[in-house]
């Protein structure tokens, strides 16, 4: 049993207040309060790296159709060295702590298995077109939400909702709703060469970017945007720099192909760039749930590029996904911290808290203020085990 006692502030006004209650330990958080203008600024960010995204495939597109180059680690080699002129060089410039060098000396192991898990992920999805359907690519790719989850469970002590659950049930029957679309317009599905080969690509690649995306949302909710990305393109740069000069590919070198590349290198430089201000803000959960709509976009631009044939689930579709977002992201989270030191049957309300950008002071926030924040009296509560 829980019993609850206000701390401070007046006991009457606290329990007459209708709109704020504990159950079971969570916030029982209205939908409405949820609704704030960071959550849509993330959800306009998300659109966005969802566009860039679909950028990517598009130029990939018209490099593998119309110029016959296959050539996804140049590609890949690309992004990562403008991250590294940019990101990289920033840090070199820092002082104190954050100088490349200082990160180097304690953490250069770190942000190599990280470089590594990100550059292989890039690398296997790709690969995976060659194998296996657009269709089994399209399902198999959504497994990195249930990965994300359950990282984040263990990880970074992230508890979930009913809604959440709920919500990302939404926004894969959205991506159901774009399949079966694609499925009944007859479009191209693809290579058949080694379905199984395919799909296990599709799934080895999902779980990297479960572990690369969870190692972002630590590094940039507890140290900072610039050194990931810095990081990041470091030994990305290296890494792919590395397997490229293996397998350099020959194709010839023209001025379109040198656009397109130059085209995608610049779309994943923006979606590497947005990530982590996304991600910070809301998760990395709620971060790929925004990308679910990046094939979309593909489809919209296929309409008129490639002679792709429409279908009212298409719009269904994204309608579904965006609703997902918003509910997923409305509720927030809950972060449980490491466990105390002190008398372990008492515990204050920061054994729970929303882990959202709304609470930078790490206190939770009191639901009933027309602003969402800490209103002028609040009340705080303890849970006393007996």
């Amino acid at each position: 049993l829980v019993r609850m006692t206000p701390e401070r502030g007046d006991e009457g006004m606290a329990l007459n207040d209708s709109r704020k209650c504990l159950s079971c330990g969570t916030w029982m958080y209205r939908l409405k309060d949820g609704l704030t203008w960071d959550l849509f600024k993330a959800l306009a960010l998300g659109q966005c790296m969802s566009a860039m995204i679909c950028g990517t495939a598009v130029t990939s597109q018209y490099l593998a159709t119309d110029l016959h180059m296959d050539t996804p680690m140049l590609q890949s080699f690309i992004s990562y060295s403008l991250l590294c002129l940019t990101y990289t060089a920033a840090l070199i410039f820092r002082r104190g702590d954050g100088n490349i060098l200082q990160i180097l000396k304690t953490k250069w192991w770190k942000y190599f298995l990280l470089g590594l898990t990100d550059v292989e992920a890039n690398y296997a999805v790709v690969k995976a077109y060659q194998y296996t359907t657009l269709t089994s690519i399209q399902l198999l790719d959504c497994f990195v939400i249930p990965a994300l989850m359950v990282l984040s469970w263990f990880i970074l002590k992230t508890r979930y909702r009913p809604t959440h659950y709920v919500a990302v049930c939404v926004c894969l029957a959205g991506v159901g709703a774009m399949v079966g679309a694609d499925l009944l317009s007859g479009r191209n599905q693809g290579n058949t060469a080694d379905i199984l080969l395919g799909d296990a690509l599709v799934l080895v690649s999902a779980t990297l970017y479960a572990i690369s995306n969870v190692c972002q949302e630590y590094t940039v909710k507890n140290l900072s945007r610039g050194e990931f990305l810095g990081m990041l393109g470091l030994f990305g740069t290296l890494i792919s720099g590395v397997q490229l000069g293996h397998f350099f590919p020959r194709y010839e070198r023209n001025c379109p192909s040198a656009l397109l590349l130059a085209g995608f290198g610049l779309c994943m430089y923006g979606m590497y760039s947005c990530m982590p201000v996304v991600v910070k803000m809301t998760s990395a959960t709620a971060a790929n749930l925004s990308l679910l709509t990046a094939d979309l976009f593909s489809l919209f631009f296929g309409l008129f590029l490639f002679q792709y044939s429409f279908s009212g689930l298409y719009i269904v579709s994204l309608v579904t996904i965006l609703v997902g977002f918003v509910t997923f992201n409305a509720v927030p989270t809950l972060t449980l911290p490491p466990p105390p030191s002190s008398d372990a049957t008492r515990f204050d309300e920061g054994a729970f808290r929303p882990s959202s950008k709304l609470q930078e002071d790490g206190r939770a926030e009191n639901p009933c203020s027309p602003q969402g924040g800490d209103t002028e009296q609040s009340t705080h509560w303890n849970h006393e085990r007996f």
